[in-house]
């Protein structure tokens, strides 16, 4: 057998490649015949290096994987040099007579003097971008360590990133337990005016056997008395009284008439304050729930079923604020006004399910400490009539009003909607607590001691740590489980209801 003193590199493997040693980690493939077909290392060496590897059989042919990072060279008809060239990791193998085959993961270290050339650069680089941090970076056989605390987690990101030029990188950084995120309390009010003039004018006339004639005379308006004739006596059965009625017994003649005027005013005023912290949703409810029928299918061959749900109204506040760089609050807003319609609700089944009559905006602004912006405005006015008449008779002058009807109704809606964000800090101990001054006095406590345990005086308050691991400090600040209001499933509901992120 003859065998050639070097090989070419061929660039015919992409592996998964791991570091180790030589022999760190061995694995063996046996064919159905028994035979050891495949033998697996871990090989390392460094940049600059050679190391010389041994096989039992004559080897046929080698191949190192791409990157040109390893140089192989046949010493003997059972032996080959491994020359390490550019810092990285490959793939060698080694076919043997027999069909026996040997793979190697191929890891080539950094040179020593290399490594130390990286770390200066490293540790001036750290200097220089933070001098007043302490930073100790130290490297081990391709490997990065940095410990010492920096001041946020964000000093710890860039001293990895900057370290991370130099090999693989172990972060041992303790990072300042940072301050507690400013809490935001939003202000908004809703500021709402509603006003309606309705004029109604018109005329029903009916017989009950003036000349010998049943009926009447209507524009259809207004509900007209329903007349009948039985037993030789007629009657008139009037179902809306409105708010004149003239009947003359002797003449069998009567008449309805409609002549009303109406003025209606509806202020709403709601303020209400939510506190949230940076970056947290919070939300308010002031009001109640309804119930709703809902028809739920029960399959094939089954007969629909009615179950009870619940919609929320009343005053609704949604918001997510966020301090930014600079020193302004972003402010994700999202403020309702709803309240129960019953004009506009329909009938099903036998339930009486009422509209929902709702103004609401949801939009984004960015505001300083304290500014106030007007977020939502409407302006609307409204006017409706109807006229409705007898025909021919209804256009005779001066005689053709008694058998016209009008409907004059007009509207208007004024709504503004303001926001003010506040960033505030808690109230210390031992400062007053806003109280509400009620009218009547509840009654008396049944203990005098008073709810609370154990006393200010003795109380401990435990002192937070200066530094904190970076691991734990991200595992700090991963979000919370999200809170789930409870609800009132049963009847209809009514309060108010907070909920923020504090």
């Amino acid at each position: 057998m003859s065998v050639k003193r070097s090989f070419p590199i061929e660039s015919i493997l992409a592996t998964v490649l791991l570091s180790a040693t030589l022999c760190a980690a061995q694995t063996t493939t046996t064919n159905t015949s028994g035979k050891v077909s495949q033998v697996t290392n871990d090989l390392s060496v460094t940049v600059g290096k050679s190391m010389l590897i041994d096989t039992q059989s004559p080897i046929i042919r080698v191949a190192v994987g791409p990157g040109k990072m390893a140089m192989v060279q046949g010493i003997s008809p059972t032996e080959v040099l491994v020359n390490g060239e550019k810092e990285g990791q490959t793939s060698l193998i080694i076919w043997e007579q027999g069909g026996q085959k040997q793979l190697y993961n191929l890891t080539i270290r950094p040179s020593e003097a290399d490594m130390n050339a990286k770390l200066r650069d490293v540790r001036q680089e750290m200097y220089d971008v933070f001098p007043d941090q302490h930073i100790i970076v130290s490297g081990f056989d391709g490997t990065v360590f940095l410990r010492g605390t920096v001041n946020n987690l964000d000093a710890s990101n860039r001293a990895q990133e900057i370290a991370a030029t130099a090999g693989k990188v172990v972060n041992l950084l303790y990072v300042k337990v940072p301050a507690s995120k400013p809490q935001i309390l939003l202000k908004v009010r809703f500021a709402s005016l509603d006003r309606s003039k309705e004029r109604e004018l018109g005329l029903n006339l009916f017989s009950t056997g003036a000349t010998n004639s049943i009926g009447g005379i209507t524009t259809g308006q207004f509900s007209p008395p329903t007349v009948t004739f039985a037993g030789g006596v007629g009657t008139a059965t009037v179902s809306n009284g409105l708010n004149l009625e003239i009947f003359r017994p002797d003449l069998n003649l009567g008449a309805t008439i409609e002549a009303l005027k109406t003025l209606g005013v509806v202020q709403v005023l709601a303020e209400p304050n939510v506190l949230a912290e940076d970056g947290k949703e919070a939300s308010f409810l002031a009001g109640g729930q309804y119930p709703y029928p809902v028809v739920q299918n029960a399959g094939s061959g089954g007969a629909p079923t009615v179950t009870i749900e619940f919609k929320e109204y009343g005053i609704q506040l949604n918001f997510i604020p966020t301090i930014t760089p600079r020193n302004t609050i972003q402010l994700q807003v999202a403020p309702s006004v709803s309240s129960l319609d019953y004009a506009n609700g329909v009938s099903l089944n036998g339930f009486q399910v009422p509209g929902i009559d709702e103004r609401n905006v949801n939009t984004e602004v960015e505001l300083k400490n304290g500014q106030s912006f007007v977020i939502g405005g409407l302006l609307d006015n409204r006017e409706t009539k109807t006229f409705e008449k007898v025909p021919f008779i209804g256009d005779v002058p001066i005689l053709g009003k008694f058998f016209q009807s009008v409907q004059d109704t007009k509207s208007n809606t004024e709504l503004v909607v303001i926001v003010t964000p506040v960033i505030v800090k808690p109230i210390q101990p031992g400062q007053p607590q806003p109280t509400i001054t009620y009218p009547d006095k509840f009654l008396p406590p049944t203990d005098k001691n008073p709810m609370q345990n154990p006393e200010p005086a003795t109380a401990e308050t435990p002192q937070p740590a200066a530094a904190i691991p970076v691991e734990q400090l991200q595992q700090s600040m991963k979000p919370e489980k999200k809170l789930s209001a409870p609800t009132s499933m049963g009847a209809m509901g009514g309060g108010m209801s907070a909920a923020g992120g504090m």
